[in-house]
């Protein structure tokens, strides 16, 4: 019988928990861009009794992504794949994050869909501020659903000019991977698979800190004071929500975004926060 495989891409604090929470009994196949951190965090999981396989990837590069792919496949049966690479608007210029943030997740959604086991289903980790973001026109949409990955930031949308700071790229892109989501349910489904995204909201990881302590911090305190939940979320909060949509128990979701915020864009949506509902996590 073949090993079962899961992928987790992007091993920061949701990475790790994701891996933690779902990797038990399964090879842990895990990939990121910082070859120190992943080193880390592999031995950590190792140390607990994960049998982990570590590859240093670059979402952003088609070819890096693809040799992922195979090398997944090359180890067992690919049952579940979670994409939670991504750069937050504090870390990286406009440039970078439609690189990682749009590009990145359009590239493993593609490879991932011809290697995914029948029965298998994958997660993208998409972020609250893709809800927050302007409706966009039906045919700008439709490209950005459906384009080939290479073609993706030639679009008259995706132009670096347009997005006057990394916070509108972010939430541009949480945005597009939504849709892009949505239509690759179609793809992964003629494989037998499902696939699914998680926004999350404010979180306590070291990408969420650094958010809270750059220039939209009080903003995002207001968005957490306001919510329901009235704190913000832990990486188990979101490594719950993906071991759902992985698990039997959601085998009947595919193609849909779980908001998982404490509540924030309802409230925002019902005019709690007034104009914060724009402002990206």
């Amino acid at each position: 019988m073949a090993e079962q495989v899961v992928v987790v891409i992007g091993v920061g604090g949701m990475g790790r928990a994701v891996a933690r929470r779902t990797g038990a009994g399964s090879r842990l196949l895990l990939a990121d861009f910082d070859e120190q951190l992943l080193r880390s965090v592999a031995d950590e999981l190792e140390g607990e009794g994960h049998a982990v396989t570590a590859v240093a990837a670059d979402v952003s590069s088609a070819d890096s992504v693809a040799a992922l792919a195979r090398q997944a496949a090359s180890l067992g049966e690919v049952r579940s794949i979670v994409h939670t690479a991504g750069l937050s608007p504090v870390q990286a210029p406009v440039a970078a994050i439609l690189a990682v943030d749009l590009l990145g997740v359009a590239l493993v959604l593609d490879e991932f869909a011809g290697v995914v086991a029948p029965g298998g289903a994958g997660v993208v980790i998409a972020s609250m501020a893709g809800h927050g973001h302007p409706v966009l026109a039906a045919e700008e949409s439709r490209r950005l659903a459906t384009v080939p990955p290479g073609e993706l930031l030639s679009l008259p949308c995706t132009a670096a000019s347009n997005f006057p700071s990394p916070s509108a790229a972010y939430a541009f892109a949480k945005r597009a991977n939504l849709l892009r989501v949505q239509a690759a349910s179609t793809t992964w489904g003629e494989r037998g698979a499902r696939i699914n995204s998680v926004s999350p909201g404010v979180i306590a990881t070291p990408m969420g800190q650094q958010e809270l302590s750059g220039e939209h911090g009080d903003t995002m305190r207001a968005m957490v004071s306001a919510s329901n939940a009235k704190r913000v979320g832990t990486a188990s909060d979101i490594a719950e929500a993906v071991a759902f949509l992985l698990g039997s128990g959601a085998g009947f979701v595919s193609g849909t975004d779980l908001l998982v915020d404490g509540g924030v864009t309802a409230v925002a949506r019902s005019g709690g926060l007034g104009q914060t509902r724009r402002n990206p996590t």
